[in-house]
């Protein structure tokens, strides 16, 4: 990879390396490539039609992420405004796994975690910059799973705004919200996690390169555990 890549080639390289079958031989070979220009054909990959294509955009990010911050912090700063910008309703756009980015990043990089983690979690808050669709929603719990997991004491300012995800109409929204609870040790969620033991709607999640099908009442029970670890 010393010969320089860029535009339509580069694109088909990550691509490339995307589909393939060894996770760490991807981010290897990624990581070799310069970072600034890996992250756009990143950020285009997170609206791919193929769910597997943008959801190891999204694990990539994080590591191609931690590794710039090493060497170029402010570079990482404005891919993350970047992604901040594409949930502002002035881009024009939707933000399609900007939470998702987001939360994976921090998971992987203690600094940009420290700075915008408070951002993350506004996007929770009614009185902050409140996320309603909840298509959204989605990623943003997903996001806050990988922050809660990786980084506790980063993510604990959301354990006063998850207990309203339990009762989202979305089953995905209700049982990834299930998982965050208990992660944040938001005790006070017990009783909403409790009346979800019944919920037998299905979710499909992603998580370490796999995806798996839950029931909803799966992960409430999953929650109900952690709390009591």
């Amino acid at each position: 990879m010393s010969e320089k890549i860029t535009g339509r080639k580069l694109k088909g390289k990550v691509l490339e390396l995307l589909l393939g079958d060894d996770p760490i031989e991807r981010v290897r070979q990624l990581s070799l490539l310069p970072a600034r220009e890996v992250m756009n054909p990143l950020f285009s990959f997170l609206y791919n039609e193929n769910e597997l294509v943008r959801w190891r955009s999204v694990t990539v990010m994080g590591q191609i992420m931690r590794n710039l911050a090493a060497r170029d912090m402010e570079s990482a700063r404005e891919f993350m405004r970047r992604l901040m910008w594409s949930l502002n309703e002035e881009s024009g756009g939707i933000g399609w796994g900007a939470p998702e980015a987001m939360g994976e990043i921090m998971a992987c990089e203690e600094k940009l975690a420290t700075e915008y983690a408070p951002i993350f979690i506004s996007y929770m808050d009614p009185r902050g910059n409140f996320i309603a669709y909840e298509m959204l929603q989605r990623g943003l719990v997903w996001g806050l799973i990988r922050l809660a997991e990786s980084r506790p004491e980063q993510a604990i300012g959301a354990a006063a705004h998850i207990g309203r995800y339990l009762e989202s109409g979305d089953a995905t929204v209700r049982g990834l919200a299930a998982w965050a609870a208990g992660l944040l040790q938001s005790r006070e969620t017990r009783p909403g996690l409790e009346a979800l033991l019944t919920d037998e709607s299905e979710l499909r999640v992603y998580y370490n390169e796999e995806f798996t099908v839950y029931r909803v009442r799966e992960l409430a029970e999953k929650g109900l555990a952690l709390l009591n670890h």
